[in-house]
């Protein structure tokens, strides 16, 4: 039998508020002992605002997108479903400490704003949510997942896609202080190209490997769609001629994008550049994005 994320999610809230309301008691008996003892009774009151209880309560969107934090690391192999703690920041990787979840072989993660491969970060969202909590359970839970995330999307999947394409980096970046691990390789606001890396399997060949292996895989798509949205505009039914005429526009100005940002990308490819984990993520993500001539080329979303 597989298992509820629901069911996980109220066995932790009950938990989080009788430890919440046990610590809030403990404070205000302290606050009491304190103006007892130096006659404040006059000056302040015990009682504590929730904001102020030094535990936090239990909250549905934040642990469900720390769930989905938590899956990408797993992705990426920072996290194992096998070991305690964490399973790689850098020095030798070793394959025996996964053997439940297996992370990404090349350490890229596209993120499309439609399911055009298997394989996406969705894809493989969706695979990480069935070997945790079961198959038969599999689609309730997406559908408790994306309730909780809240954005939007005509399906469970579809407003998990969105999260990740709209949400998901500008949450990663400020849990992390503005210091991401994960990088997001960013065509522009026509969410043409997306992919994530993690900073600690970055290496010279990155930025070539992302370019060949799936910028240009992505243009070869938008290419495939704008010629099948060509034969419903010359084939199809007038309200199948406006949709596909809509669609198209749209997948034109996403070839456009990728194209431009294929050109900066080929500068920074090609100068194999490597990183120094000690010099920490600022340096390191301003140093991917410079070329051999020493022009900064915009690659990754901005920081």
């Amino acid at each position: 039998m597989g298992t509820l994320i629901s069911d996980k999610f109220a066995a932790w809230e009950a938990e989080c508020n009788q430890r919440f309301n046990q610590l809030k008691a403990n404070e205000e008996e302290l606050n009491r002992i304190f103006i007892d003892i130096y006659g404040l009774q006059d000056e302040l009151t015990p009682e504590v605002e929730d904001k102020d209880v030094t535990v936090r309560r239990a909250d549905l969107t934040r642990e469900i997108k720390s769930l989905l934090s938590y899956a990408v690391g797993c992705m990426f192999g920072r996290y194992s479903l096998d070991v305690d703690g964490l399973a790689y920041a850098g020095g030798k990787w070793d394959d025996s400490k996964y053997t439940t979840f297996i992370p990404d072989a090349d350490n890229v993660l596209p993120i499309t704003d439609e399911e055009y491969f298997t394989d996406d970060i969705v894809g493989r969202f969706v695979e990480f949510v069935k070997v945790v909590y079961g198959t038969d359970t599999l689609e309730d839970n997406l559908a408790f997942i994306a309730k909780a995330l809240g954005t939007k999307g005509t399906s469970p999947r579809a407003v998990i896609r969105n999260y990740f394409l709209n949400g998901f980096y500008a949450d990663h970046v400020k849990i992390y202080q503005k210091r991401p691990i994960y990088w997001l390789y960013d065509s522009g606001k026509q969410n043409g190209f997306k992919a994530l890396i993690y900073m600690h399997r970055y290496n010279a060949d990155t930025s070539g490997l992302v370019r060949a292996d799936y910028l240009y895989k992505m243009e070869q798509v938008y290419e495939s769609e704008i010629a099948r949205m060509d034969d419903a505009i010359t084939n199809g039914a007038s309200r199948e001629v406006a949709q596909a005429t809509k669609r198209k526009e749209k997948l034109v100005k996403q070839l456009k994008e990728c194209k431009d940002y294929d050109d900066r990308l080929g500068h920074i490819a090609l100068a194999r550049i490597p990183i120094d984990l000690d010099d920490g993520v600022k340096v390191n993500y301003d140093k991917v994005q410079t070329g051999a001539d020493g022009k900064k080329q915009a690659i990754l979303a901005k920081i």
